[in-house]
This record gives C-alpha cells, sequence and structure tokens, in this order.
C-alpha cells in the first residue's frame, strides 16, 4: 500500500537561520503522525514545504504516491490544510466561508451547501452559520477552520496547532473531532507543542528540535522504558537550601532532579518509600506541601531526548508569530 507522505532530506533556510535541516519521515497511509517540539522548531515550516506554501532549498516530497517536490499542487484534490491561524473571510458567515471553499474545490452548489450544512451541524456550528466569521469565538473559529479544511473529504489532512489559543472544553471537542476523523480512515498530520495531545491522539510521533528530527517511533514503543519506572514528585512551600548531594548519598538507589526550586522528581527501579524521604527533606529545612507518585508518560521521553523541559513548552504555548 502507498504511504500517504515520504518525504526525504528536506531542508529551507530563511536568511541565516535553518528553519528545517535535511529532516526525513514517511506518514502511512490511516496514520495520525504527530510532530512535536517547542516553538520554533521548523513544524510550521515543515506543513509549509509539503502542502506547497513555502518552496524546499532541498530534498523530495511524495504524497498519495505523487512526486510534489517540483509541483507543489500536484496532491492538492488529496490534501486538506488547517493553519495555525484562520485563513477563513472575516465578512463572510460560517456557510459561505464553508461554500466558498468547497466551491474552490470545484464541488458543485449543490453538493456544497449540503456539504456545509452538514459540517456545521457536526462541529456544533448550525446556530451561527448565518453570523459573520468575525463575530466568532476562538474556539468557533477553529472549529470552522477545520470545517474548511475537509469540506473536499481529503485524504490527507494538515493540522497545524489546532488546539493553541482556544478554551479548554473547545480543545476536548476539536481533539474528539479529530479522533473521529482519524478513526474513519484520514491520514492526518499533526503538529503540536501540547505534550499530553501528541500523546493521547498520535499513532507515531515525531520530536523535532531547531529544525532536526531527534526521534520518531509509536507512543507505545517510546513510552516504554520509563513505563518500568517509578516516580514520585515533591513540591515545596519554601525553597530547600541545597540537598541534592545529601539525597544523593543517603538514598543511592534513587535518582533526583529538581525541575524547578520548589519541585523535586525522584525515580527508581522499585517503588519509592516516600516516608523516608519526606522526613530527611523536612530535617534537612524543607516544607513539603505535597509528594505525589507520578504515571511516566510521553513527556519524561521528551524531556529526556531532547533536554527540554515540558513546563517551558507550556509557557509557550500560547505565543504566535516566530513559530516556524
Amino acid at each position: 500500500m502507498t504511504d500517504a507522505v515520504v518525504v526525504r532530506n528536506l531542508s529551507k533556510a530563511f536568511e541565516d537561520v535553518q528553519a528545517v535541516a535535511g529532516i526525513s519521515f514517511t506518514v502511512h497511509r490511516g496514520e495520525l503522525f504527530g510532530f512535536l517540539g517547542p516553538n520554533g522548531a521548523g513544524k510550521t515550516t515543515t506543513i509549509n514545504l509539503l502542502t506547497g506554501l513555502a518552496r524546499p532549498d532541498t530534498g523530495s516530497i511524495r504524497m498519495g504516491g505523487i512526486d510534489c517536490t517540483d509541483r507543489p499542487r500536484a496532491a492538492q484534490h488529496l490534501v486538506g490544510v488547517v493553519p495555525d491561524e484562520s485563513n477563513l473571510y472575516p465578512e463572510l458567515t460560517g456557510f459561505e466561508n464553508l461554500c466558498f471553499c468547497a466551491a474552490l474545490y470545484g464541488l458543485p452548489k449543490a453538493e456544497r451547501r449540503k456539504r456545509a450544512r452538514e459540517l456545521l451541524e457536526t462541529f456544533a456550528l448550525a446556530a451561527a452559520s448565518d453570523r459573520k466569521f468575525a463575530s466568532y469565538s476562538k474556539g468557533m473559529k477553529r472549529k470552522l477552520t477545520i470545517a474548511a479544511g475537509i469540506i473536499h473529504r481529503p485524504d490527507i489532512l494538515f493540522l497545524d496547532e489546532p488546539t493553541t489559543g482556544i478554551d479548554v472544553a473547545s480543545a476536548r471537542q476539536l481533539r474528539q473531532l479529530v479522533a473521529e476523523l482519524h478513526d474513519r480512515g484520514t491520514t492526518i498530520f499533526l503538529t503540536t507543542h501540547y505534550i499530553e495531545e501528541a500523546e493521547r491522539l498520535c499513532d507515531r510521533v515525531a520530536f523535532i528540535v531547531s529544525g532536526r528530527i531527534v526521534r520518531i517511533d509509536t507512543v507505545e514503543h517510546l513510552v516504554q522504558p520509563v513505563q518500568e519506572k517509578h516516580a514520585v514528585r515533591i513540591s515545596f512551600a519554601t525553597t530547600p537550601g541545597d540537598l541534592q548531594d545529601g539525597l544523593s548519598e543517603s538514598f543511592p538507589t534513587l535518582g533526583f532532579t529538581f525541575a524547578a526550586n520548589d519541585v523535586l522528581r525522584v525515580e527508581s527501579d522499585r517503588p519509592v518509600r516516600v516516608g523516608p524521604l519526606i522526613r530527611f527533606l523536612e530535617e534537612h529545612g524543607a516544607e513539603v506541601s505535597e509528594a505525589r507518585r507520578m504515571r511516566p508518560s510521553l513527556e519524561d521521553i521528551f524531556v529526556e531526548i531532547t533536554g527540554i523541559e515540558a513546563d517551558a513548552m507550556r509557557g509557550e504555548k500560547e505565543k504566535k508569530g516566530g513559530g516556524r
């Protein structure tokens, strides 16, 4: 079976910035493939290259078996694109926007009107169908933008940061809609810097940092090494002094990492006895506010492989601009 997307040695520079640096990957047909990395890692540039919005400096792109390297629009009929910021028209209504997008893909008038109504119902936007897009909330705008991206029932859907900047309820609904599209057989290429989103939705994940892919694997295989570990997160009400050496000497079988001044992560191959740890910390002047066992996750693997703290990723997630 033909793979949906095949990329080989793809590169793109903007003046002195190497946005994408010789990346290669394959997205299987029907797969939900995640591109996970911080702002500026090269996620949006990669989508722009794959969808014809930018030309690569080097490398090749095939989609649905079609060589798109020098013909970026050759597979346009197979592809739907949802950019990180809406590209719909604020002066048009939700219904008019969808009909206009359907017309661009050549759908006959009767079919595009029917399809627009169908998607407005699916995305719970029917009541707002006659309102101008400019009046929509962020969550509503995001949903309509996704609806526009799938108006022509594409085989391959590119989603660039689909849940960034919207409320929790809308994000949850969008993730459910993405999962349903995947269940129906749509191949989905998803960029995100929400680690929990990638873990929840994706079949495979590529970690991209500074334009380079540092790891590609299934979520199951990525988290397998840490599933055998035991971890405890200890939070402090007051910042403790330098305890690293004392902890390592007193508990030589445990691993200690201060994620921040007020958070200590403890790891072991065996269940961690929390009581002795708390007593040691309090005897050395620390005031512990919380100690809880942690379920190892994709976040742990991402931090280990990339060296980028998950808290730093979360701190960036509302930022726009510069996120090539």
